[in-house]
């Protein structure tokens, strides 16, 4: 089994639920994806760390840092920083808030500077393409440049399609048909 049928089992085994759920966008859904339940075990960081530098090494767009909006983004950010100094090209990592501290330096993003860095922004579940929408204004508000998208998991709902009508590539490891699919077979 190579990583990436793993980190599938994984998804489904720990991420994805099924019923009926209140999605941030007020719509209702038959199923959830809580992504973080997976990129947050350590099994889970090892995978999305190796798989998500092996894509961010294939785009070869010159990516400096990778990083999104908290908290959805911020494991898969550290587990690909980590993977890339473990393989000796380190790419580092940065984190949006989702609203500036009122105290300290108040700064909107947090770990490494993305002024004049080639950024890959990164999301957990691409649903409606907001957060994506939001660490990408914050980024280039910041001075970056917002090189493509990477989603862990794409709901199938138009966020990549509205990601990606900003002019960047969006690539998403799985879809929600994938994962729902795969679930049903297991039964």
């Amino acid at each position: 089994m190579d990583d990436k049928d793993r980190l599938r089992i994984l998804l489904v085994e720990r991420s994805l639920e099924l019923g009926d759920f209140t999605l941030s966008s007020g719509e209702r859904s038959s199923y959830y994806i809580d992504a973080r339940r997976t990129t947050m075990c350590a099994e889970g960081q090892e995978l999305v760390g190796r798989i998500g530098l092996a894509v961010v090494r294939d785009l070869d767009l010159g990516a400096t840092l990778v990083g999104g909006l908290t908290m959805g983004a911020d494991p898969i950010a550290y587990a690909i920083a980590h993977a890339s100094w473990q393989a000796g090209a380190p790419l580092d990592a940065f984190a949006v808030r989702k609203s500036p501290k009122d105290h300290g330096t108040g700064r909107p993003i947090e770990g490494a500077s993305v002024s004049g860095a080639r950024v890959i922004v990164v999301e957990d579940v691409i649903t409606s393409g907001e957060s994506g929408l939001c660490a990408i204004r914050a980024v280039e508000e910041a001075g970056g440049t917002v090189v493509a998208v990477f989603g862990l998991v794409d709901r199938e709902a138009g966020g990549a399609a509205r990601l990606s009508a900003r002019g960047r590539p969006v690539i998403a490891l799985f879809t929600a048909s994938e994962l729902l699919a795969y679930a049903r077979a297991r039964r």
